[in-house]
């Protein structure tokens, strides 16, 4: 069987990558070993209730994001954020703290000491670094801004974002704007000041779903591509052959096409493309992802004492707490839950203590309630409890990942025809997965259409991908 692309993974980055190139009248097929497509962007609804299994936001600063919506017809389905998010919310001294939404939360809340706050003011004078060498964000977050700063707020960020430790993720790989900034003005805060200035946009996040939660969208490109997408097919093999590349999908046959896209988690990326790329497999089996536990727990609105006037909370490292951090489901957006009722999610397990992601259930369920009962005054029986478990979380960008990244994008200059996208290039939020997919498929398309006369309605050029980052998991 021929195809002129042949995408190796069903999650939301092989799925865009193929709804692009289909686009354009390319013929793909996509090849998905679960029974399902998606990946971790599964929703489940049941009794009034809807579970996110993994990403729960959009980000709309992320152009495809709004534009995948558009086109898939979802628009009528999309609900932004919840008008009762007034705080964000941060674990001190076993208690959440709340910290206004705004600029300068922060700075007006008690969280950080008036010897922290006074720190933050020291990125004006000190002196930037100048040998170019990638750090931990600890490192420079620390070196910035102060320690305090550093482990009260972006730890628990980072792992809110990654399930990852800012003492051990590369701040050039997480936050390059942050570096970036360093480098030209000296000074991060100085930078922020010119770049406003400057007109310039910085950071920042519009979330936004579904009204049938973030597995909508995979959904829809399935259907969209229909007989394209092939689901319990394992790859076994991918081999070179003199007009493109052989794929062996073991009980589903023998598939030959001009160009192979492995949309993969990178330990399996690294397997498929032993043979055919041994420096980009090198480097792809060096993304390491610990597992995560996602605990969904509903309870009747009087169970609870907080007012869940956020996303939700993240802890810190030093707080020793048994969750990374929650999310309030039932705050963020409609249909979440029931009336009368409302839904958390509590995230366990990541690079902080990946063993208590593999505890069984019904101990996970009981870790999620004591802290829920300590933080937000969690009482009685839930309604539902639900857990999930990833034995394999989110890919973290250690110290060095840039250059992985960098040997990984060459890996179409070694083999041409031969492209890799994924959540462990640019970051793990769906809309930019779905920015690098479509970054992947005009790189792709350009392969395809690089002996004949351009394409006037092909891509007039390559999409950016954003770094922009959110608050509490993306």
């Amino acid at each position: 069987m021929n195809a002129d692309a042949v995408i190796i993974g069903g999650g939301v980055s092989g799925l865009a990558t193929a709804h692009e190139l289909a686009s354009h009248e390319h013929r793909v097929i996509v090849l998905e070993r679960q029974a399902h497509t998606g990946g971790n962007a599964l929703s489940e609804a049941f009794g009034g209730f809807l579970m996110e299994h993994g990403p729960s936001t959009m980000n709309a600063h992320i152009a495809a994001a709004g534009q995948f919506s558009t086109s898939l017809g979802l628009d009528d389905r999309r609900c932004d954020l919840g008008a009762g998010i007034r705080n964000r919310y941060l674990v001190a001294d076993g208690k959440l703290a709340a910290i206004p939404v705004g600029p300068f939360g922060l700075l007006t809340a008690g969280y950080l000491s008036p010897v922290a706050k006074t720190r933050l003011l020291a990125d004006l004078l000190l002196p930037h670094r100048s040998d170019g060498e990638d750090e931990t964000i600890m490192a420079f977050c620390s070196r910035r801004f102060g320690r305090e700063f550093a482990e009260r707020v972006i730890d628990p960020l980072v792992a809110g974002i990654y399930a990852g430790r800012a003492a051990d993720l590369s701040v050039a790989a997480i936050f390059p704007k942050l570096v970036a900034l360093e480098k030209k003005y000296g000074s991060v805060t100085l930078g922020a000041i010119h770049r406003r200035r400057e007109g310039g946009k910085m950071p920042g996040s519009r979330l936004f779903s579904w009204s049938g939660g973030i597995g909508t969208l995979p959904k829809a490109m399935s259907r969209r591509l229909g007989n394209a997408v092939r689901t319990g097919v394992t790859v076994r093999n991918i081999s070179r052959r003199a007009d493109g590349f052989r794929i062996d999908a073991g009980e589903a046959g023998t598939l030959n096409a001009k160009v192979v896209i492995v949309a993969t988690q990178p330990h399996v990326a690294a397997r498929l493309i032993a043979d055919v790329d041994p420096k980009g497999a090198d480097a792809a089996a060096q993304i390491h992802a610990p597992p995560l536990a996602v605990v969904f727990l509903g309870f009747p609105r009087g169970s609870v004492a907080h007012p869940l006037d956020g996303l939700g909370f993240l802890t810190s490292e030093a707080e020793k707490r048994n969750v990374l951090g929650a999310q309030f489901c039932s705050t963020m957006f409609p249909n979440r839950a029931p009336e009368g009722h409302i839904a958390v999610s509590a995230y366990i397990g990541g690079a902080r203590a990946p063993d208590l992601a593999r505890l069984p259930a019904p101990e996970l369920v009981n870790l999620a309630r004591s802290e829920f009962r300590d933080l937000i005054g969690a009482t009685g029986e839930p309604t539902v409890a639900r857990v999930r478990h990833w034995p394999l979380g989110l890919p973290q960008y250690g110290v060095g990942h840039p250059a992985l990244v960098e040997n990984l994008r060459a890996t179409a200059n070694r083999q041409a025809g031969l492209f890799l996208t994924g959540n462990y290039f640019a970051g793990p939020s769906v809309a930019i997965c779905l920015a690098g997919a479509r970054e992947t498929a005009f790189a792709a398309h350009a392969y395809f259409t690089k002996d004949r006369e351009p394409d006037p309605v092909a891509y007039p050029e390559p999409p950016e991908t954003s770094s922009s980052r959110v608050f509490l998991r993306r």
